[in-house]
């Protein structure tokens, strides 16, 4: 894959900063939940209608059909033109649509892409649990077959989202008897189906947007099986490899810029002088997500590459966090909040998508050949 600018792209970074320039809301994000969801999901039936919804989706589920240079573009104009982000379309758009993509059947979609896309559905997660976090493969949450029904019980936790979802990308155990990565089924949880009782969780930052959800007796059709019955875990590894990759592409960009907005503010001593060297590390992080990219477009295992950017950026952004707060003082934290729930909000970065332990597990068995 060829990253440099040609003709083509120019024309489409100019044609994509154009509309953005007309389109972008001004208007801040609200912070009350519900109000989130119908800001969100306005913006992304805008873009759908601009026809910027799912740049590199195929044409025929709703996208533009589009490659990944192109994406890439869209992703830097939309920072540079301070457009709202994802919100809680990020599921939707970077987990869920992808693994729908690459592993679902037509009918599912034919359903739920162009649902996705123009933004009259919401997706979460249901992936980890009390007891298996980091440990995905320790779920416990069980789906019995009766009839052509899955009944699920069990708990899922830190699901971002799941109070306003529609949808849910649910990993569970359908064989009894099996363990570890065996026996789980990766299905489409619709969110609004009797016995899910969805619980928000404050967060240390005062924010709501992760719950708990519990299932008692849930009961799931089996036509929303993505991929085969006990064949999840595989699935589930396509969903994890989008989270990890460029699925976060958008949000290293957006620290890029955050580092450079903190140093024409004025700082100066240890501070300025960590956020120069952050600033480097930002760029660096950016060519190694280009040249995954293109290892991508070659059909190349991108698993510890994946994890690799990760951990980079996730360790990266605690570390700005952290010098920005500093740089603050107490009076700065007083007279603008924002810095320091931005510092608190930026400690789930190392334990969402796996932990920064996992993503070193990851880099030395599957990138170094180390044993397990």
């Amino acid at each position: 894959m060829e990253l440099t600018d040609v003709a083509e792209d120019d024309e489409f970074r100019a044609e994509v900063r154009d509309w953005l320039a007309d389109h972008v809301p001004r208007e801040p994000a609200p912070t009350d939940r519900a109000a989130r969801r119908a800001f969100d999901m306005a913006w992304q039936r805008v873009q759908f209608d601009g026809g910027y919804a799912g740049v590199s989706w195929p044409a025929e589920y709703g996208g533009r059909g589009l490659g990944l240079a192109q994406q890439l573009i869209w992703y830097e104009e939309c920072v540079r033109a301070d457009s709202p982000d994802l919100g809680c379309g990020f599921v939707g758009i970077n987990h869920a649509g992808p693994t729908l993509i690459a592993r679902a059947g037509e009918e599912q979609k034919r359903y739920h892409l162009p649902r996705i896309l123009r933004g009259e559905s919401v997706w979460c997660q249901g992936f980890s649990e009390p007891g298996a976090g980091s440990d995905l493969a320790a779920l416990t949450t069980r789906g019995r077959l009766d009839g052509d029904a899955i009944v699920v019980t069990g708990q899922k936790i830190w699901t971002s989202d799941g109070d306003i979802a529609d949808f849910q990308e649910l990993l569970i155990r359908t064989d009894p008897g099996s363990a570890r990565h065996h026996g789980l089924t990766w299905v489409i949880c619709d969110m609004r189906s009797p016995g899910i009782d969805v619980r928000p969780i404050m967060t240390m930052a005062g924010t709501t947007e992760f719950c708990e959800v519990f299932y008692d007796e849930v009961r799931i059709p089996v036509s929303n099986v993505v991929g085969e019955l006990g064949a999840g875990w595989s699935v589930a590894m396509s969903t994890l490899g989008f989270e990890r990759g460029t699925g976060f592409l958008r949000e290293q960009l957006e620290l890029a810029r955050y580092i450079e907005d903190r140093l024409r503010s004025g700082v100066d001593g240890a501070v300025a002088a960590g956020l120069a060297t952050a600033r480097a590390e930002a760029r660096a992080m950016y060519a190694m997500t280009l040249r995954m990219v293109s290892r991508s477009a070659r059909g190349d295992d991108l698993a510890a590459s994946a994890s690799m950017i990760r951990l980079y950026y996730s360790e990266l952004r605690q570390r700005v966090d952290r010098l920005v707060v500093d740089g603050a003082g107490i009076d700065g934290l007083v007279r603008g909040p924002a810095v320091l729930d931005r510092y608190l909000d930026g400690y789930k970065v190392t334990i969402g998508a796996g932990t920064k332990d996992v993503q070193r597990n990851i880099i030395g068995e599957r990138g170094l050949g180390l044993p397990k």
